[in-house]
């Protein structure tokens, strides 16, 4: 990327939590847009099922742990997920998932008769499940108000990556499950359905400079506010193509790091013919690259290509 187009980027993105990669006036200028090779013989009605297919996770209170402030139903870890529910009345609150191989996953808690879905991302072995309470906002100290290891075998290795979550929430009924299926019509393969989903949203969501100079602590990502304003931040944009792509039966990660650095929210998705796409943002019509949609919204191809290289300047730290 060019001197200029390399402070641009950093000048948006730097110190705000969850920013995009760089901004643009419209949703549609400057995107690199990825085409698929398609046959002759390619029939126009789509040979693939566009469908949606959501799964619903349930806290089905087979295997339960807990006390008087939350409760934590780990019936499904199989599944690729726990599902938790904070009764307190503290109004700082944090749950901490600890992978088997050591990261912690931190996410913001409230108080709710609903309970919330949190990813086991790390494959099978010992999970932490931590609650925190604070005792001194001031400060940013917290207690410990309860904690449970589980012992995780996920049956399926694609589960955590297709389930709702967190951060990746949608349901049967979401605007932005239809706009897949929509977007996914007349499609042969995966791949011309992740090729027309990611062109929708790198053309039609423009990055919301404002929105990411103020960020707020425990900012959870909308997909259909996403969609239906048009604008967003680069966990939004990560978001919603990731709510879309998973409704289509396409496994996909949120994953958010560093690039360069930058704090930052990109995709990874899994395409049966090669795997986890995770290298460099290009597509010659036979393989993909990191599915990084703010930054192909935001800049033309040749300086996406410049900025990523290799790929080297993606550091993934969390993956939803």
């Amino acid at each position: 990327m060019c001197k200029n187009s390399v402070l641009l980027f950093l000048l948006c993105c730097a110190l705000f939590c969850f920013a995009g990669c760089t901004s643009s006036d419209s949703g549609s200028g400057n995107t690199q847009t990825a085409t698929a090779e398609k046959s002759d013989t390619q029939d126009a009605q789509g040979t693939r099922d566009a469908t949606p297919q959501v799964l619903t996770a349930q806290a089905s209170g087979d295997v339960t742990y807990g006390n008087d402030l939350v409760a934590l139903d780990a019936s499904h870890t199989s599944d690729g997920y726990v599902m938790l529910r904070y009764s307190g009345s503290n109004e700082k609150v944090k749950v901490q998932v600890t992978l088997p191989e050591g990261t912690e996953y931190t996410y913001p808690v409230t108080a709710s008769e609903d309970y919330f879905v949190y990813p086991l991302p790390g494959g099978n072995g010992t999970y932490k499940i931590t609650l925190l309470e604070s005792v001194s906002v001031e400060d940013n100290l917290y207690a410990v108000s309860f904690t449970q290891d589980l012992d995780v075998q996920i049956s399926d290795e694609f589960s955590p990556f297709l389930y709702p979550n967190f951060y990746v929430n949608f349901n049967s009924d979401s605007a932005c499950v239809k706009k897949g299926e929509e977007l996914a019509q007349g499609c042969n393969t995966d791949l011309d359905a992740i090729t027309n989903i990611y062109n929708y949203v790198i053309e039609n969501i423009t990055y919301d400079e404002k929105k990411a100079a103020s960020v707020p602590y425990g900012y959870i990502p909308v997909p259909d506010d996403t969609l239906s304003s048009g604008r967003g931040i680069c966990f939004d944009y990560a978001s919603l193509m990731s709510a879309m792509l998973r409704s289509q039966r396409i496994p996909t990660k949120l994953d958010v790091g560093y690039s360069g650095d930058v704090y930052h929210a990109w995709i990874s998705c899994y395409v049966t013919e090669v795997g986890w796409v995770d290298n460099i943002i290009e597509f010659d019509g036979k393989s993909w690259s990191i599915m990084d949609p703010t930054l192909a919204a935001s800049n033309s191809a040749s300086n996406v290509k410049k900025y990523v290289g290799d790929g080297s300047n993606y550091v993934t730290k969390y993956t939803y």
